[in-house]
């Protein structure tokens, strides 16, 4: 028994203390010298609605926010999403010419190899009319990647959540004359 009594001092002591510490700690200065140290901030409610109000300004700052998804889809946009953010543009809103050709309704009429590089001639089957169009030239929906003999290459936008990349590649061949 006398050999627990001590332990057991040991153990009341330590305890003590600790409870009857007050729920604010302020740290004395150990040199006179120094400065003194920050006040700790007020935790009832005003340090809380500040931090709060500074991490919904960032959040709301479009700005801020950028993801890349590079091959991956976007895990921010919703899947079960079911239209399409883009709406087909009316004949009123697309420019004139080639810039306004959609990639979906071009049919290819013939392609020429000039010494300038290769030129296809396309009819759009909305408005009946035919173009010529070079490599790199831009359409409303997509760019002209390449024109080779027998088909052209184009490089569609698309504006779908689901899809990994926000493009695609259409292919579109020179159907020969019967």
């Amino acid at each position: 028994m006398k050999k627990l009594l001590p332990f057991a001092l040991l153990l009341l002591g330590s305890i003590v203390p600790a409870t009857a510490q007050d729920d604010k700690y302020t740290p004395e200065p150990a040199d006179s010298g120094a400065a003194a140290p920050a006040p700790e901030p007020d935790i009832d409610g005003n340090l809380v609605d500040e931090l709060l109000e500074r991490d919904e300004q960032v959040l709301n700052d479009p700005g801020v926010y950028n993801y890349d998804p590079g091959t991956r889809r976007d895990p921010f946009k919703s899947l079960l999403k079911t239209q399409v953010d883009r709406k087909l543009p009316r004949a009123e809103e697309r420019p004139e010419g080639v810039a306004g050709l959609l990639i979906d309704e071009l049919e290819i009429q013939g392609i020429f190899v000039l010494d300038s590089g290769p030129v296809a001639q396309v009819i759009s089957s909305a408005s009946e009319t035919s173009y010529l169009i070079r490599q790199g030239d831009q359409l409303w929906d997509g760019d002209v990647l390449r024109i080779n003999l027998d088909e052209i290459v184009f490089k569609q936008t698309v504006n779908d959540p689901t899809a990994l990349k926000p493009f695609r590649e259409v292919v579109k061949k020179l159907t020969p004359e019967k």
